[in-house]
């Protein structure tokens, strides 16, 4: 079994501290095989909130860890620093690669860099970058869980968060889908959810997964802290994965699984059912239990 947890816009600079140790404390019990850092790392990409970031991620000491910027991980009053080192003080935090790839005999993850540092906020995704994705996709072992991750959302639940989807969404869910893309993680919204993509007819759709904020006070709609873990393996046809929700529940001071969704990916859509339908080939879809952390 391979896990994955996505942690996604903590804001370094807007941290919570109970929040921040709950967190801490959910790792060290999962022991995650990959951690993904989904963007927004920081709050304004001040050197102290990168020195922040840096220090949480080594006391967690993942196996390995993909990390990814947002549009907060930009300077925004610091013009002169936008222009002539947009990513400087990420890259001496995190490395110079603004993307990056884990790849195992069950899993292959591919992050990406959706920021551009001519825009204010949103994000873009190039075809060159949508056709790369698409080749290493279509290259991937049968039984190899496929995972994306950007910081913006490549689907939106709500009609309001439509003016945050990526630029080039359309054009990279046709191509990725295609190519056979499982999941694609995102955050930038702070706004946690489930939804299938759209699928060719006949065939699995693929999952929009998107997180909430993991320990910023900038939480919204009253949606509290949380994280996603992704849970696949055994090597067989067809692939299976449990995406879990965890939520911060300041009454206990922990993070508890409040959702857990079983999918399964194929060739060949389930018998009955319509491709791309809501969570019609979920499996257990959002079950839902409190519980302390495990």
């Amino acid at each position: 079994m391979t896990t994955l947890l996505q942690i996604s816009d903590p804001h370094f600079g807007t941290e919570q501290a109970p929040v921040l140790q709950a967190l801490e404390q959910l790792a060290a019990a999962l022991q995650p095989d990959v951690v993904v850092l989904s963007g927004d790392i920081t709050q304004r990409a001040r050197r102290a909130q990168f020195d922040a970031a840096r220090r949480f991620v080594d006391r967690l000491a993942p196996r390995a860890l993909l990390a990814i910027p947002g549009n907060h991980d930009i300077p925004l009053v610091n013009i002169a620093a936008r222009l002539a080192a947009p990513y400087g003080r990420y890259r001496q935090a995190f490395g110079t690669s603004l993307g990056g790839e884990h790849e195992t005999a069950e899993l292959l993850v591919l992050a990406l860099n959706t920021t551009r540092p001519w825009r204010h906020k949103h994000g873009e995704l190039s075809r060159a970058q949508i056709e790369q994705v698409s080749a290493r996709l279509r290259g991937a072992a049968p039984a190899q869980l496929r995972v994306v991750v950007l910081h913006h959302p490549i689907w939106a639940l709500r009609t309001s968060d439509e003016r945050n989807l990526v630029r080039g969404h359309r054009q990279a869910t046709a191509a990725w889908t295609a190519a056979g893309v499982d999941l694609v993680l995102g955050g930038h919204i702070h706004l946690p959810y489930l939804h299938a993509l759209p699928a060719a007819a006949g065939r699995c759709p693929a999952w929009a997964v998107q997180a909430g904020t993991a320990v910023s006070a900038r939480v919204r709609d009253g949606v509290p802290n949380s994280v996603n873990l992704v849970r696949c393996g055994g090597g067989v046809l067809p692939r299976r994965c449990v995406v879990e929700r965890w939520d911060y529940v300041a009454s206990s001071g922990r993070f508890a699984c409040i959702s857990e969704t079983r999918l399964r990916f194929g060739d060949t859509a389930a018998p009955g059912a319509s491709a791309g339908q809501g969570t019609a080939f979920a499996e257990g879809a959002h079950r839902d239990f409190q519980e302390s952390a495990r």
